[in-house]
């Protein structure tokens, strides 16, 4: 565990709106240095300015989390102004879909790219960093109940979220034993900007999009969570060093179907034997 927060630093990826905007306020509300990482310049900067303006340590870089050496740099950059970094926050994160047969490669480029390697690239940057300082740390990355459900229409971000899920699982396991915690928050919706997250889609894997793609899906993200809450179980998972960061308890019963199905696959594959 990490112990005592008060003056550490922490990386929080789509810091500029959303879960990474309440992850990045809640920290420094619990006297964390931050630095927030975001592809869209403008809203990081005033992101940046409005937690200065509460009086809170926070600097701003500009990276995109799908590109490995955007993500070096961001670390490289963190570590030059503050020195060694305690908790990273792989939140970055973008949806779409459409039926399977129907998605093009590009689509999953981007989601696979942004979800899963983002998560990843975070990972490499930071982890060797912390082993090294051995002040203890924690690695956060942002996942989905639909990593668990596998909803229909958004195949791509399924995938990406269980991968994240299954990404994290491996990682604990690695750490066991050492001063280094990890999470996966697993949230479903929350009031944030996802629904729009192809106005920052990087022009290698296709064309920009204000509007969302899907009303619906909007709609729903709209009537979702205020992100404060998801954010401040993340840092008492962080406290506590839970490894799954649950905030829609609601949603037991529909988990718990998931995993009666396997047991009952398990349960004929031995009358099988």
């Amino acid at each position: 565990m990490i112990g005592n927060l008060n003056g550490k630093v922490a990386f929080v990826t789509g810091a500029a709106s959303g879960i990474g905007l309440a992850l990045a306020r809640v920290f420094a509300e619990a006297k964390l240095k931050v630095m927030l990482a975001d592809i869209d310049e403008n809203a990081l900067n005033t992101a940046v300015e409005d937690l200065r303006a509460s009086g809170f340590e926070a600097q701003g870089v500009v990276c995109d989390v799908s590109d490995r050496t955007s993500v070096q740099c961001a670390a490289d950059e963190t570590l030059a102004v503050f020195g060694n970094v305690h908790v990273v926050c792989n939140n970055a994160g973008v949806g779409g879909g459409g039926p399977i047969e129907s998605i093009v490669p590009a689509d999953w480029d981007w989601i696979i790219g942004v979800n899963l390697m983002g998560a990843l690239y975070g990972i490499q940057a930071f982890l060797p960093h912390i082993k090294a300082h051995g002040e203890g740390g924690h690695i956060v990355n942002t996942a989905s109940m639909a990593g668990l459900l596998g909803p229909p229409g958004i195949a791509p971000y399924n995938a990406s979220k269980s991968a994240v899920i299954s990404l994290t699982e491996t990682l604990a396991a690695e750490l066991a034993g050492t001063e280094i915690g990890v999470s996966v928050l697993c949230t479903a919706f929350v009031r944030t900007r996802i629904a729009t997250s192809a106005r920052n889609r990087p022009p290698r894997f296709g064309i920009r999009v204000d509007e969302p793609a899907n009303p619906q899906m909007a709609a729903l993200v709209d009537a979702g969570i205020d992100p404060i809450v998801v954010a401040r179980r993340v840092l008492a998972a962080i406290r506590e060093n839970d490894l799954y960061v649950i905030t829609h308890p609601e949603l037991r019963s529909v988990i718990a179907g998931r995993f009666d199905q396997i047991l009952a696959a398990f349960d004929k594959s031995s009358i099988q034997q």
